[in-house]
């Protein structure tokens, strides 16, 4: 499905994280912010951790088996 590292930038991306219980790692810039499962998608934020991130301002990577 995705490779351990692919960043996330569609929708259908974090929809199948979603789907497939697929865990997500969230960084601001190039420093980590977060890992976890992605809970819900809007068209400015995604929500992990009970936590809203900006598309905008984050970066969301998959890692599978983590």
């Amino acid at each position: 499905m995705y490779e351990n590292g692919q960043h996330l930038t569609e929708d259908n991306h974090f929809q199948d994280h979603i789907e497939h219980e697929v865990p997500v790692q969230v960084y601001l810039e190039k420093t980590h912010d977060d890992i976890g499962f992605v809970e819900k998608v809007s068209q400015d934020y995604i929500k992990v951790n009970d936590t809203f991130y900006s598309r905008q301002m984050f970066t969301f990577v998959s890692r599978p088996g983590y």
